[in-house]
């Protein structure tokens, strides 16, 4: 199983014909989540072929308009294709108003189940959890309460067969593969026991996907994303632009990869450039000198992982 990650906008602040707002769709342990809804989201989702019946549970990181304004439009849209499934809103408190507000003064109540998990809490917390997956609360300093999330397969149970030396024993049918992946030892009828380092290999490290959005640069998000397969860092502003991204809360490209190298993570992906760039290259290029393996988020642009062997 891989996790695949598909921008649908990276840009800050206003849509624009060629950059929108921030959103992005995670494939991952056969889920689908929609993190952000920036304004034109579902446009978005058209336009990548994503189909809107995927979408369960939507994780909103804060309540500025770049990160959130497309989310009434897509509830509305669910209800227009007749949606019958309920669908799980994570995000800050005062979304739920916000949210009903306007389906109240328009009279426009979904059809749906919506189910709101507000948050407030100031640590990482874990907010969705399943056999397959958890996701937990990636605390981040910004004007208003923010949060990223960290998306984790669970360790898987069953031991990986070696198919190669299984052959090697006639003895062993289909009918045992079940125990041995359980860990189990082979007996033979004759009572020969074949251990069964011998007859598997390791189970392939869970994949883990960290969704940093508006934040200053802040090492204590560390420990949490230690060693995850990919990294999404937001980064507005270049470093000509420090003491900007200061004041505004927000973080450069450099310090992204600061926090990429810190965190002993695997890739990083940059996103959530100022408007006032035209030339994007020199984000990877601040990045790259403190963290060599960091890629720019571009809209339609997909980012996958495999597990290793």
């Amino acid at each position: 199983m891989s996790l695949k990650l598909t921008i649908l906008g990276c840009h800050s602040a206003t849509p624009r014909t060629f950059a929108h707002p921030t959103a992005q769709f995670l494939d991952i342990k056969n889920h689908s989540f929609l993190i952000d809804c920036g304004e034109g989201t579902q446009v978005q989702l058209r336009k990548y072929k994503i189909k809107f019946s995927r979408i369960n549970h939507i994780f909103i990181s804060h309540l500025h308009g770049d990160h959130f304004f497309g989310l009434v439009g897509l509830l509305s849209t669910f209800n227009l294709y007749n949606r019958e499934q309920e669908l799980h809103i994570y995000g800050p408190k005062g979304i739920k108003e916000i949210v009903t507000l306007q389906f109240k003064l328009s009279n426009s109540w979904t059809k749906y189940p919506l189910i709101f998990h507000e948050l407030g809490s100031k640590k990482s917390e874990l907010i969705f959890e399943d056999d397959k997956i958890t996701v937990e609360t990636i605390p981040l300093k910004h004007r208003v309460y923010t949060n990223g999330f960290l998306f984790k397969e669970k360790s898987p149970k069953e031991l990986h067969l070696n198919m190669t030396a299984i052959l090697k024993y006639p003895e062993i049918e289909i009918c045992h593969y079940h125990n041995i992946k359980k860990g189990n030892d082979f007996i033979s009828e004759k009572g020969t026991i074949i251990n069964n380092d011998l007859l598997t290999t390791l189970p392939s490290k869970p994949i883990c996907y960290a969704f940093c959005s508006d934040t200053i640069y802040d090492p204590e998000i560390v420990p949490i994303i230690k060693n995850v397969d990919l990294l999404y860092h937001e980064s507005t502003f270049l470093k000509d632009k420090k003491e900007t991204a200061k004041t505004t809360m927000h973080s450069t490209a450099e310090e992204a990869g600061m926090i990429a190298q810190q965190a002993l993570v695997k890739t990083l992906i940059l996103g959530h450039y100022s408007s006032r760039y035209r030339d994007l290259t020199r984000f990877q290029q601040e990045a790259s000198a403190f963290f060599e393996n960091t890629h720019l988020a571009e809209e339609g642009k997909v980012f996958e992982i495999f597990p290793a062997d």
